[in-house]
């Protein structure tokens, strides 16, 4: 049976100023929606595509569970948890290659 990966990823608006928390099994797909505007709601509206973070399990729980702890959390520390991997705020899309 083959390992899926689940992953836990923040998107950001060009400016930095809207953070987006998701949940998604594909993100190459998922960042296309984004990218593409085919997602009605809070990702389109305030034009969300920038990937700016993201964790990998193997867990669907565990990644549900992170999700949620990230949303709970202050936006400080958002940003803090975003600058210990990529602290320039950079669209860590083009790495992403599965």
């Amino acid at each position: 049976m083959k390992e899926r990966n689940y992953f836990v990823y923040i998107l950001a608006n060009k400016y930095n100023t809207t953070l987006y928390i998701g949940v998604t099994n594909n993100l190459l797909r998922r960042l296309q929606e984004h990218k593409l505007k085919l997602i009605d709601g809070f990702t389109k509206k305030y034009n969300l595509d920038k990937l700016v973070y993201y964790e990998v399990t193997n867990s669907v729980e565990d990644a549900l569970n992170r999700e949620k702890q990230l949303k709970a959390w202050k936006s400080q520390w958002k940003i803090d948890l975003i600058k210990t991997i990529n602290p320039e705020f950079k669209d860590l899309s083009e790495e992403i290659d599965s």
